[in-house]
């Protein structure tokens, strides 16, 4: 018999900065494309900022005083200790701040729309933009272009067909990207009309003719809704959040508003000459096309995805394609889930009882929440963390490089690897077996190797 020299298979499990998804482990090296360049007499970054400053003055102002007047344990907070804009509580802010309850409202309003301040079911706290709004003039712009998103909201919706109101709204991008064109005010009236040119292409693409005798076309609803009052109300909106000036029959787009929808016209044609072409793929299709690519440059290509459809309907595709088999757009569509941010909350907490989402949605609300990303895995219980282990293993063998499966080993929450393949167990992940098989295959130690093929024996038939 051969002499061995033992082993000790109970290798020591150091817990470096966990590996968030398999993607990293497919980067490729491609050309960079050179950074594009605004058009000629768009304002410097720092000039964007100190005008998109201005702009939500009275929103930072109002946000600020919630954080200092409305923290829980500060004296006269509201009655229940929440942070809530009761009418006491405008009443308050208004006495305080020399406005009206009514000028409170729309700078809380606008300062919600902004994330300066997160509303979490009935409370809110000062969202991470409020402490980075003086020094850092990127979270400013962002602030500003998430105001301008939700544009819509900046004033009540006139009261018409619901149909038509989702039409203009449907319409603005291409009037926006007109404005942003034509570098200089354009009569309300030419506005008027391209609108109604779209609104009428939009009718004809949601259109269809089943097969077999038809009877007579019934009008939808909405198709005689006079579209000039609506076109008023989102020009007004728009010139509300600042995104331009409108008046004596002409609209002109601000500074703010030209470099914003230069900026979502450039992630479009960005995700447009991609390789997968993700501007007009499914969501499933999509984060596929983005695991090639590094994570900035498939940040790009979310926000790219997102800006060309609701946001409504994006999310729901995403968990859709979160909710499959593939690990991999699982933790993709997650990602993708954070360049969506507030908007994405209540589906994501919606999916907090399915099982194979549920770690994922946890580590995603933490992070809304202002959790730190490097902590926000002391939120999961040792059972989720398990599951999420394997599961990201499974993206990594499906997906990635057997050196990359062992460095995977360091993220797990146990301390050796017998508790880790004793957890790995117990946890019941349905690629449990395929996980340790590749893991015993990629590990050089053959000892630990054989361990770790035992413990996909012992799954496979059952034993302990």
């Amino acid at each position: 018999m051969t002499s061995r020299i033992p082993r000790d298979s109970r290798l020591r499990l150091v817990r470096p900065r966990p590996l968030a998804a398999a993607p990293r482990a497919m980067d490729q090296r491609r050309p960079r494309r050179p950074a594009p360049r605004p058009p000629e007499g768009t304002p410097a970054p720092a000039e964007l900022a100190r005008m998109a400053r201005s702009h939500l003055a009275g929103a930072a102002r109002v946000a600020r005083w919630a954080d200092a007047a409305l923290r829980p344990g500060r004296t006269g907070a509201t009655a229940d200790g929440k942070a809530t804009l009761a009418d006491a509580t405008a009443e308050r802010a208004a006495g305080d701040l020399g406005l009206t309850p009514a000028q409170v409202r729309v700078d809380w309003d606008t300062a919600r729309l902004a994330g300066l301040v997160e509303v979490h079911g009935d409370s809110a706290r000062p969202g991470w933009r409020l402490r980075a709004w003086d020094r850092d003039d990127s979270a400013v712009l962002r602030g500003w272009v998430a105001l301008f998103d939700a544009w819509s909201l900046a004033r009540p919706e006139p009261e018409q067909q619901p149909a038509a109101v989702a039409e203009v709204v449907s319409a603005m991008p291409q009037l926006l990207s007109f404005l942003q064109l034509s570098a200089g005010p354009v009569p309300v009236a030419q506005l008027l009309d391209l609108l109604e040119q779209r609104v009428r292409e939009l009718r004809t693409e949601r259109c269809e003719i089943p097969y077999g005798p038809q009877p007579e076309p019934q009008p939808q609803p909405g198709d005689d809704t006079p579209l000039a009052p609506l076109l008023d109300w989102a020009l007004g909106a728009l010139a509300a959040v600042g995104a331009l000036t409108y008046g004596d029959g002409q609209a002109t787009l601000t500074p703010l508003g030209s470099w914003a929808v230069w900026v979502k016209l450039e992630q479009i044609c960005v995700a447009a000459q991609s390789p997968a072409g993700n501007i007009e793929a499914s969501a499933e299709e999509m984060l596929r096309g983005c695991a090639q690519l590094r994570p900035n440059a498939a940040r790009a290509e979310y926000r790219a995805w997102l800006a060309a459809r609701p946001v409504g309907g994006a999310v729901t595709e995403l968990l859709d394609a979160a909710r499959g088999e593939d690990a991999l757009l699982r933790g993709l569509a997650f990602e993708a889930l954070r360049v969506v941010g507030a908007p994405a909350e209540p589906e994501v907490r919606a999916v907090l009882e399915v099982p194979t989402l549920r770690p994922y949605a946890l580590l995603w609300l933490a992070e809304h929440d202002g959790t730190d990303p490097e902590d926000a895995h002391e939120i999961l219980t040792r059972e989720e963390a398990t599951w999420l282990w394997v599961d990201t293993a499974a993206a990594v063998a499906d997906h990635g490089e057997a050196p990359l499966l062992v460095r995977h080993l360091e993220s797990a929450v146990q301390a050796t690897v017998p508790a880790l393949l004793d957890e790995v167990r117990a946890v019941g992940h349905p690629r449990t077996v395929q996980v340790l098989v590749a893991l015993a295959a990629a590990h050089p130690d053959p000892a630990l190797a054989k361990a770790v093929r035992r413990a996909a024996f012992q799954v496979h038939t059952g034993g302990s």
